[in-house]
């Protein structure tokens, strides 16, 4: 099969690599019909997460069951799936709790890449969830962007506790925060304040559904957050970008007894200890649960209640994913999907 392997800082190529197979019995294969980039693979792609040797690439997809082993019982050969990144088996503690990409038995999707023409997935009947019937080929955008994009978003909103009354800010303006503004809106929020200087990115979160856009960073977004909310700050805060800089500025343009849901992978964030204790302000965070929220949000997507795929405005073949890369790192594209 072909499949992207990152060798070296900006060095993505597309190559001939083994076709998975069956390894455990509660594994499945999987023929990808789109998969894409996700703005945490350009931290190894820009040399600030490193990497051990040729990597495979790639950990959001959604496609037909082609095989599965002898002990999967939920899902079938011909079906169409969209699964999470952590791959789950959605029955110990933590995951009943919901927590299921902290699963006793987690592991990445991401091991053996899925920015490729097929791809094994682990623990198939806790990772992956079956649509009724295979979907018409509009709605494929939209349910990848659950795989991964949607429900982190979405994670982010309800960790930041969004809702009825609230005011949420949102900072960055990538895949995740703009459809962190959407779950915001989903979630019932009176006001949603998105943080971006992109005009493209603007447009597409007051698309769906932020009233406010602040083009300031740093302090000056947080004055400029605390200035529009009677001196207090925000409710709630989506941190969806992982430095310390968003960190900080969605710690301070929160309120006290306000609530920060951060879902950025974060790089280099270190938290002061003093300034944490007076702010009053609750964090919660961390790798999505995506299977979760990924039977409602399908049904969301199917409805057509909400459309998460105008995330991608870039669709290219899968033998082009080094222009994917090159083109959402130079910011050009907000979110570029793969066709194999």
């Amino acid at each position: 099969m072909r499949g992207v392997v990152l060798h070296a800082p900006g060095d993505v190529r597309v190559e001939d690599r083994d076709d998975p197979r069956i390894v455990a019995p509660t594994d499945a294969i999987i023929r990808l019909t789109a998969t894409c980039v996700c703005g945490s693979d350009l931290w190894p792609y820009r040399g600030i997460q490193e990497i051990d040797g040729p990597t495979p690439m790639g950990h959001e997809y959604v496609g037909i069951v082609e095989e599965v082993g002898r002990d999967v019982r939920t899902v079938r050969p011909g079906q169409f799936v969209v699964g999470s990144f952590f791959a789950s088996d959605n029955t110990c503690e933590i995951c009943r709790a919901g927590y299921q990409s902290r699963c006793a038995h987690a592991r990445p999707v991401g091991e053996s890449g899925t920015q490729a023409e097929f791809a094994r997935i682990p623990l198939a009947d806790g990772t992956l969830v079956a649509t009724t019937d295979v979907p018409d080929a509009d709605l494929i955008p939209s349910l990848l962007a659950a795989s991964d994009v949607l429900g982190t978003g979405w994670f982010a909103a309800v960790a930041a506790e969004a809702g009825p009354g609230k005011t949420v800010a949102v900072v960055g303006d990538g895949a995740v925060g703009l459809l962190g503004v959407l779950a915001a809106k989903q979630l019932g929020a009176e006001r949603i304040i998105a943080m971006s200087r992109h005009e493209s990115r603007q447009k597409l979160a007051l698309d769906f559904g932020a009233t406010d856009i602040v083009t300031e960073r740093g302090d000056e977004g947080v004055a400029k957050i605390k200035d529009m909310t009677g001196g207090y700050g925000a409710h709630s805060t989506i941190e969806a970008v992982g430095t310390q800089e968003s960190m900080m500025q969605a710690i301070r343009s929160t309120r006290p007894g306000g609530h920060v849901g951060y879902v950025g992978v974060t790089h280099g964030v270190e938290l002061p200890g003093m300034e944490l204790f007076f702010s009053g302000v609750h964090l919660h965070g961390g790798p999505a649960p995506v299977r979760r929220f990924l039977p409602d949000l399908l049904d969301l997507i199917t409805e057509r209640t909400i459309d998460p795929g105008a995330v991608f405005d870039l669709s290219l073949p899968l033998d082009r994913a080094a222009d994917a890369y090159r083109a959402m790192d130079d910011r050009a594209a907000i979110k570029a999907l793969l066709r194999p």
